[in-house]
């Protein structure tokens, strides 16, 4: 296999696996498979639990900003608009814009000041977490605010992952619980060269070939 030791920038060309394992572990690192196709395949010693973080973080700094809309009524109980304030804090984590909109109907258009009152509530508990597009207003016979993610993200909900420690070596970062380790030894250890075409990688699928001990 072909190894580029990622840490380092450090080509280290085409070597046994063994001793791709054996220096990915030295440093507390990861082996991973990111060309399978090519021959021989190439593979990167890395902090593969910091890698994915990454790319989810990428992912979210590339999202299209949508609206999307929580509906309220003045008479909305505690448990129901507790449902709807974790579903808007959602959007919101995923960098949506949040449309509130209290609904009034009847006789509960004369009491206006139920709709504010809530809409206070909310932006005194999302604080600096969100951003005020637009403040309460009337849009007919509905009552509307408009919020953004704001500059202090919303905490990590428990159990959601968190950005992985840099340079603890030797800890396990949850590397394998997406996709096993698998063996790669019956892989050859030092095939030919591969031709100018073959080089061409495609989209990398990371597959975690060896992994950091626990």
């Amino acid at each position: 296999m072909r190894v580029i030791n990622e840490a380092t920038g450090e080509q280290l060309g085409v070597i046994p696996t063994f001793e791709a394992q054996r220096i990915a572990r030295e440093q507390g690192l990861d082996l991973v498979e990111v060309a399978p196709t090519v021959r021989p395949p190439v593979c990167k010693i890395m902090d593969y639990g910091k890698w994915k973080y990454q790319q989810k973080k990428n992912q979210k700094k590339h999202h299209e900003q949508q609206l999307k809309e929580v509906r309220l009524r003045p008479k909305t109980d505690d448990h129901d608009r507790d449902i709807k304030i974790a579903r808007a804090i959602q959007f919101l984590r995923e960098g949506d814009k949040v449309q509130f909109t209290m609904q009034f109907r009847g006789r509960e258009r004369s009491h206006r000041e139920i709709g504010m009152e809530t809409f206070r509530e909310i932006l005194t508990e999302f604080g600096e977490h969100v951003k005020i597009e637009r403040p309460p207003s009337m849009e007919g016979k509905n009552m509307v605010m408009i919020v953004s993610p704001g500059k202090v993200s919303f905490p990590a909900k428990a159990g959601e992952a968190k950005p992985p420690a840099s340079g603890a070596a030797g800890k396990q970062t949850g590397v394998g619980e997406d996709k096993a380790p698998r063996d790669a030894s019956s892989q050859p250890d030092e095939p030919a060269d591969p031709s100018p075409s073959e080089r061409t990688s495609p989209t990398p699928v990371a597959a975690v070939i060896d992994s950091r001990p626990g």
